[in-house]
This record gives structure tokens, C-alpha cells and sequence, in this order.
């Protein structure tokens, strides 16, 4: 069977070398050539929506390719077309890019000028990779095949502000929705996701770190089926085991989970390691949830200002959330939005915790009550987000929020703790 190539360079010359030797290597198809990074994510989003089999086995991008920065794009891709195996072609083959292009998704480079002997080994080793992907994906039951789902993420301005209810109702309403929704519990040390919904659970998070290529298997089997029908990938249970989980294994761990839900809802608490920077940056939303007094919002706006610095996330990019709102608090949203240079949630979650402690101290917030004020915000709020249905009548006043992100610089955070 022939292997399908898609290359992705910014000039002609470029083009025509590798188009030139592409079309000299063995059963290789080479596909149509595209010239920027929109029109690459275009052509594979279009394919992928075909069905995941008609997407290319091999794409090799130029290290000169545009807009968007060679290794920005193929993280894109890796993300969000992992059936699709991405080769990086470069002027600079040192151990320092190898590196960084794996840690982005990367499944092979190549050195420029190009030889023929290194290009076919290194597409031939590609294609076959990504024809083991989709064996995988093609025997794993009831599996979410398209161009990517959606991730989002809920970090706390500071420790009990209500991230990981937050993280646990959105997921839940995107789930009853209709959509495949899986929980990430990304607060390593003190994760609170299995408490909540009372689980007794012997794999985790730390259980995939070590794995370089996620099979669905492997997935399935770290992968918690909760009573309500969530899937969950809880935090390890002994804290210590978090140091496990590097920037780079939770960026390959949420790009096997994004292949495979529609979305993907992750709690990462309030305490921002190497890993959970990894997580809020390749975002599609982050939410961070604040209380409206004066430490949670002081820790609100600390936690914006060093996502900034660390080129995590930019301050327009990030949702703040607001919980235990009251109209009497002498601090409301407008001002958070103010102090903090965030966007806003449209909801707004009222303080109400006598309806809450009882399913918290049970393990059961899964059953909060349907008709309390707490749930309902929290689920508007997925309306809102594009995460769940909303009817018609419960929208009025909630806005709807952009999960789009503007282009970010390549210099990255690659590992360190927050």
C-alpha cells in the first residue's frame, strides 16, 4: 500500500526538493504540496472530517514554514491529528532541536541538504508508526475519530476556591450532552477528583509517563469508567509520584486523550508544575476560578502575571471564573476582570455551600441537586464554554466565550516547576 505524504514548505525551492525525492522513494504517494501553516491545518482538517483513514501516514514540514513557527505547528498537528506522523526537516539536526521537536510531537527529523537515505529510512519509520496508530484506533470499540477534541483547562487562584467542583460539573454536563468527555485530574500532589466522586482506583496518571507512544490500549487501561458514565484519569494516589509526570509525558498523555474524547476537561488545581504549565498552554480554554476577596484575587492576578512571564498563556487568553459570587461582596466580577486583564465568564457561580457539603463529604457531587443554584451555574457554564446544550431559555444573560488562542512565541517553558 502506498504511503501518503503531505509536505509543507514555505518557498518554491524548498517545495521542489522535497516534492523532487519524495516522488523518488518507493510506494510513496506525495500529496499536493501546501505552502503556510493555515493552509496544512485546512487540508488535514478537511481530510479528517472524511474519516481518520484519509488523513496522510507521513506530513514533513520545512523548518521555514509560516505563519505559524515550525515546531508551534507541529505540535498543532500532533494534537490535533495524531494518526498523522510529522517529520521535521532542518538546517539545524543537533541534539538541542531533536529534542524540542520530539518534546512538540515530532516523529522523526531530517537534516538538510536532503539525502535520499535518510528520508526514505526516516518516512518509511514514520509511516509505519502511524499505521500502528490506527490498527489501534480502528480496534478500540466505541473511540472519538476526528480532528482533535476539545481541551480545557481549571486551575485555582489559590488552594479551596472550587477549581476541581468546577472541573467535575463542566465535565459531567459535556458528558450528559451526548459527547465523550473524560476528566483529567492533573493536580499531581493533592488531587481531590477520586474523593469527590468517592472512586477506589489502582491506575493513574503517573501510570502513562513513562510510556512514549500511548497506544488506545494502554489509555483504556488507565482510564476510570465512573457510575455516571465519565471517563476519569485521576492523579496518582501517594503525592510523591507526581514528580513522575514530566511537561513533555503530559503533553503526549493530552494528546492521546484529545485523539480520543470529544472533550477533555482537566483539573490543575492551584499549585502550576512543569506538567500543568505543559497542560494550560496547549489549551483550547483555561479557566481559572477565584473567590471574590482580596487573597484569592491577589492570587488570581499572580497566577496571570507568571503564565505571562513564562510564556504559558497571555492574560486576553485566560477565563476568569468566578465562584461563591454574592451580590453583596464589595468585590464583583467587572472589578476581577479589571485587576486581573483576564476575560470573564459570563456566569457567574453563586455561594451557596449548604448545598454542597453534603455530596462533597460523601464522595457524591455527581448528584448535586438538579435544581440547586450551584449545579445549574456550573452547567450554564458549559453552555457558555460550547461544552454542553444549553436551552434556550436558560442562555439569556450568559454570553458565549472564544476558546480561540492567538499565535504564541516558540520560546518555551520545557520544564521546571511553577
Amino acid at each position: 500500500m502506498a504511503t501518503r505524504i503531505l509536505p509543507a514548505a514555505g518557498d518554491a525551492d524548498a517545495v521542489r526538493s522535497i516534492t523532487t525525492l519524495l516522488s523518488q522513494l518507493p510506494d510513496a504517494e506525495p500529496l499536493a504540496p501546501v505552502v503556510d501553516s493555515t493552509q496544512l491545518l485546512d487540508t488535514l482538517a478537511r481530510l479528517a472530517a472524511e474519516s481518520v483513514d484519509e488523513l496522510p501516514e507521513v506530513v514533513v514540514v520545512h523548518e521555514r514554514i509560516g505563519p505559524v513557527p515550525a515546531l508551534e505547528l507541529i505540535r498543532d498537528v500532533a494534537l490535533r491529528f495524531p494518526a498523522a506522523g510529522v517529520v521535521l526537516v532542518t538546517s539545524d539536526p543537533g541534539p538541542g532541536l531533536f529534542q524540542a521537536a520530539m518534546d512538540y510531537g515530532a516523529r522523526g527529523l531530517v537534516a538538510l541538504p536532503l539525502g535520499y537515505e535518510e528520508l526514505a529510512s526516516r518516512v518509511q519509520a514514520v509511516a509505519q508508526w502511524s499505521a500502528g496508530v490506527r490498527r489501534h484506533l480502528g480496534s478500540g470499540g466505541d473511540v472519538f475519530i476526528g480532528a482533535g477534541g476539545t481541551v480545557v483547562t481549571v486551575s485555582g487562584a489559590k488552594g479551596g476556591v472550587g477549581a476541581t467542583l468546577t472541573a467535575v460539573q463542566l465535565a459531567l454536563a459535556a458528558q450528559a450532552s451526548g459527547r465523550s468527555t473524560v476528566l483529567l485530574d492533573m493536580d499531581l500532589q493533592t488531587g481531590d477528583v477520586a474523593s469527590f466522586l468517592d472512586v477506589q482506583f489502582r491506575r493513574s496518571v503517573a501510570d502513562l509517563a513513562a510510556i512514549n507512544d500511548i497506544s488506545p490500549r494502554v489509555l483504556a487501561d488507565a482510564v476510570f469508567r465512573h457510575d455516571s458514565g465519565l471517563a476519569l484519569l485521576l492523579a496518582p494516589g501517594e503525592g510523591e509520584r507526581g514528580e513522575e509526570v514530566t511537561d513533555r509525558a503530559a503533553r503526549q498523555i493530552v494528546a492521546a486523550l484529545r485523539s480520543r474524547y470529544e472533550v477533555v476537561v482537566v483539573d490543575c488545581g492551584a499549585q502550576l508544575g512543569g506538567a500543568g504549565a505543559a497542560v494550560v498552554e496547549v489549551a483550547d480554554t483555561a479557566l481559572l476560578v477565584t473567590t471574590p476577596d482580596v487573597v484569592a484575587v491577589r492570587g488570581a492576578k499572580r497566577a496571570v502575571r507568571m503564565w505571562d512571564r513564562l510564556q504559558i498563556r497571555k492574560a486576553e487568553e485566560t477565563t476568569v471564573v468566578v465562584n461563591r459570587h454574592t451580590r453583596s461582596a464589595e468585590i464583583q466580577p467587572p472589578l476581577i476582570r479589571r485587576i486581573t486583564g483576564t476575560a470573564l465568564a459570563a456566569t457567574a457561580v453563586p455561594a451557596n455551600f449548604k448545598e454542597l457539603q453534603a455530596a462533597v463529604d460523601a464522595g457524591r457531587v455527581h448528584e448535586l441537586d438538579a435544581k440547586g443554584a450551584v449545579k445549574q451555574a456550573l452547567w450554564a457554564l458549559a453552555g457558555e464554554l460550547g461544552l454542553a446544550g444549553v436551552p434556550e431559555s436558560d442562555r439569556k444573560g450568559h454570553g458565549r466565550l472564544r476558546g480561540d488562542r492567538g499565535s504564541v512565541s516558540l520560546r518555551r517553558r520545557r520544564d521546571g516547576g511553577g
